[in-house]
């Protein structure tokens, strides 16, 4: 495994935004690269466990639209994030790459896959938030006008890392995460503000904003078609009930795709990268491998 170490930190233009990456350089020119893209909410150090796994490779994990180090405001549309992730892929000018994306983060993977075809020789999508077609027919939206998601009224500001630890640490479902990866995502996850204390860098409002928009991911139910590199869709538990830990994921997806690979893990939940980066890294590394 890689010593443990802060990664480079990168800015580009993308889009409207400044977009932010976190790059673990390989001295070896010909070495893979393994591009990252993080959940709702989330940011790219959380996977830094994963990252740690792959010694032999580039390893590059992005701060999406809004989240972590990368400026953005609110938005209604997925395409944004898609359209961001690959003006940094063409940045990069990947090639043969490794991609991995974790639920928001997946979805913009595949379609990022499905306009640049050469950047990448394999995808794993641990639970994409890509629904199944009946969920994209409803056009009734899930909330009234004028009414926010749950997620807008989380709390915003901290007086220290510590006490963002300390809040959370015993809470659903961050309890289920494994120690140093909720560390990682409380520190590398809040702002320096002017007259002291921290703020989240992922908004209460921007996260709640992905949440609303999500009926306008439908055009990823056409990208998986068209995706020809080889796909590992790894889903989650299935829970009845609307619950952050049970998969988005439609089951049908990877049989969707001409190269898809259907690894359904009813011992996980929406979280496995995060409960288990070691097995979410094993998995990753089969596909890389193939």
């Amino acid at each position: 495994m890689r010593q443990t170490k802060n990664p480079i930190t990168r800015h580009i233009k993308a889009g409207d935004i400044t977009l932010a990456y976190h790059e673990w350089p390989s001295e070896n020119e010909a070495a893979p690269t393994l591009l990252i893209a993080h959940a709702t909410g989330f940011h790219g150090r959380c996977y830094d466990a994963i990252a740690a796994h792959f010694p032999d490779a580039r390893v590059i994990a992005v701060d999406m639209h809004g989240h972590g180090q990368s400026t953005g405001e609110p938005l209604s549309e997925w395409q944004i994030v898609v359209d961001e992730l690959t003006d940094l892929i063409d940045h990069l000018e990947l090639s043969g790459a490794v991609a991995m994306g974790h639920s928001m983060g997946g979805h913009a993977v595949l379609r990022a896959a499905a306009k640049r075809p050469d950047a990448f020789r394999s995808l794993v999508l641990f639970d994409p938030v890509i629904l199944s077609p009946e969920f994209y027919q409803v056009e009734v939206p899930g909330f009234a006008p004028g009414q926010m998601h749950p997620a807008a009224k989380r709390k915003r500001d901290f007086a220290s890392v510590e006490e963002m630890i300390e809040r959370f640490q015993t809470r659903d479902p961050y309890n289920l995460f494994r120690p140093d990866v909720f560390e990682n995502y409380c520190r590398c996850g809040l702002t320096p503000v002017e007259d002291g204390g921290f703020e989240l860098s992922c908004s209460p409002e921007m996260e709640a904003g992905m949440y609303m928009s999500s009926l306008s991911g439908a055009p990823a139910l056409d990208a998986a078609t068209k995706v020809a590199t080889p796909t590992t869709v790894v889903r989650a538990m299935q829970l009845e009930e609307r619950d952050f830990k049970g998969s988005p994921t439609w089951p049908g997806l990877a049989a969707s795709m001409p190269n898809g690979i259907d690894m359904n893990r009813p011992d996980m939940t929406h979280f496995h990268p995060f409960q288990d980066p070691d097995d979410a890294a094993r998995i990753i590394r089969e596909a890389m491998n193939a």
